[in-house]
């Protein structure tokens, strides 16, 4: 390994790790990159400091240059951030050695046509999600899975989202949780207002069309929930599975199932009552 980049919260003490990281890989000959903008293909690895808000913007800048990425998260850990600050030296120390492993995971490539015209595009490893502005209003989904039309969703919005994603946005909606190693979309209704829209699980070799009524206002679209587009009456969304990938080193300290009990609290005991 000779080239590593860095890209890190803006906090101090995310700063500060990211500089004694810099040292700490320059004292081994390694050249370091500290990143807040697109990121070099020349990289052998990358090291994200922060949260699972920071791993995702940093899918954005690593793009389809498929670098491994370490996740290295300060506070709980997360669900793509799997190292402790504890633990961050000794998985350093076995990637220098190579003594790692890594798991590609899905992302998804959004269009917006306009007019017939491409106005907006994004690749996303969480979700794309259609969300209401305005409290009052139900907006209508014209939806449409290879050019067969699938159902017209009335309520809050409608989530597309990736298997990495289905533990964030989805998993609040009520969508089902999967592992991520699968290639598959979910298609998760936000709020019906019919009960029987219920989830589907669609092939990753599938292509959804999201057409917003001609007369609709106040509909936004979202893109790993840091980036908003607001939609205009008429427009079409593609959303398909995207010909890259990102790239994560695993934790060799615990399993994608641990994590996943941890954070979702199972197998603890009922709490008393007082």
């Amino acid at each position: 390994m000779k080239q590593v980049g860095i890209i890190r919260k803006q906090k101090e003490e995310a700063i500060q790790l990211a500089s004694q990281l810099k040292k700490w890989f320059e004292e081994r000959g390694i050249e370091v990159f500290v990143h807040d903008e697109e990121t070099p293909s020349f990289l052998d690895a990358v090291v994200v400091i922060g949260g699972d808000g920071t791993l995702l913007h940093a899918a954005k800048l690593v793009g389809d240059k498929c670098i491994p990425i370490l996740g290295v998260n300060l506070g709980g850990l997360g669900f793509l951030t799997e190292i402790g600050p504890s633990e961050i030296y000794p998985t350093l120390e076995m990637i220098l050695k190579g003594n790692f492993e890594t798991e590609d995971r899905m992302m998804l490539h959004a269009s917006v046509l306009r007019d017939g015209k491409n106005v907006y595009e994004q690749r996303v490893l969480n979700d794309v999600v259609f969300i209401r502005e305005t409290l009052a209003r139900i907006i209508e989904l014209e939806v449409s899975v290879d050019g067969a039309y699938l159902n017209t969703f009335r309520g809050d919005g409608l989530i597309i989202s990736t298997p990495t994603g289905s533990t964030a946005y989805n998993l609040s909606a009520g969508g089902p949780i999967i592992h991520p190693s699968l290639d598959t979309i979910v298609l998760t209704p936000i709020c019906p207002f019919a009960l029987t829209n219920r989830p589907i699980i669609l092939s990753e070799s599938a292509t959804i069309q999201v057409r917003l009524a001609e007369r609709a206002t106040g509909v936004s679209l979202t893109f790993d929930g840091q980036t908003e587009l607001h939609l205009q009456g008429g427009d079409m969304t593609e959303v398909k599975k995207a010909d890259a990938c990102i790239r994560l080193i695993k934790s060799p300290y615990r399993s994608y199932f641990e994590i996943l009990r941890a954070k979702l609290k199972w197998g603890e005991p009922p709490k008393e009552r007082t």
